[in-house]
């Protein structure tokens, strides 16, 4: 399944468990008549995916949908579900260009010593 909107938020990266388990979430707001924020969750490699963007963005998200259930300790069984990310694409963050005071300052650069002003003249461009 695809998903398409705008970033809302990316969240760090968490671990969990001595095994290193990683996961990363981020919302989206969909593009609809009524926008909804739905909370996405990458995991493992799949969290270094969102270091490319930053909340404002227009992305395409592919989905997973996941289910699971969970039976409490007073034996009351309950489903959850949870929306996993493996794929984003989108036009990914741009570095700002130089600033004009970042940029080396503009010199003349002097004419050869042997070679003379009036030699360029006659050039056919």
């Amino acid at each position: 399944m695809e998903l398409q909107g705008t970033i809302k938020i990316i969240g760090e990266t968490k671990s969990f468990g001595s095994n290193g388990f990683r996961k990363r979430e981020m919302v989206l707001t969909t593009q609809e008549q009524y926008p909804q924020d739905l909370l996405i969750e990458f995991v493992q490699d799949k969290c270094d995916l969102l270091s490319q963007y930053a909340p404002g963005q227009l992305v395409s998200v592919g989905i997973n949908l996941r289910g699971r259930e969970w039976t409490s300790p007073q034996g009351e069984v309950k489903y959850f579900n949870s929306i996993q990310g493996w794929r984003i694409e989108g036009q990914v963050k741009e570095t700002a260009p130089p600033s004009p005071s970042d940029l080396p300052p503009m010199t003349d650069f002097p004419l050869a010593d042997d070679a003379d002003e009036k030699d360029y003249d006659d050039l056919p461009f």
